[in-house]
């Protein structure tokens, strides 16, 4: 069993056009698929490309559908630099998944309108999926 990195790109111009309108304030946009089997041990985002359109005050929270800001709380998307990191939300704990689940980013505040622009959503995870038995130490006689 190890631990690895997993991760997507997003690209807000193609989650627009997947939604069929203009984002907005509360959207929820799917960004990376967790597997089952597995023990979350920390999530974050980086923004990869810059942002487009009129938006002045574009915030995202990173979670899960039971706590939509359970890795970020309120990361400034528009003020942040191409490159920088959404800051944690303190101290992340583990989460084991028993079934699969989705790292989605939910639109917590909007101005404007969003045209572009593009975040990498990462997750490490450890696969517990199957089970291995570790030997005993024995003492020396």
């Amino acid at each position: 069993n190890f631990a690895y990195k997993i991760w997507n790109e997003v690209d807000l111009a193609a989650a627009a056009t997947a939604k069929g309108s203009a984002l907005a304030a509360a959207d929820v946009i799917e960004a990376l698929r967790l597997p089952a089997g597995t023990v979350v041990l920390a999530a974050g985002a980086v923004k990869s490309a810059a942002l487009t359109g009129t938006s002045v005050d574009l915030t995202f929270d990173i979670g899960t559908a039971t706590d939509a800001d359970q890795y970020v709380d309120g990361w400034d998307f528009d003020a942040a630099a191409v490159g920088s990191s959404a800051t944690p939300l303190g101290v992340q704990l583990a989460r084991t998944l028993d079934v699969s689940d989705t790292l989605d980013i939910t639109i917590a505040t909007q101005t404007g309108t969003v045209t572009g622009g593009k975040v990498k959503v990462w997750a490490v995870v450890a696969d517990i999926s199957t089970e291995q038995r570790g030997a005993i130490a024995q003492p020396k006689s």
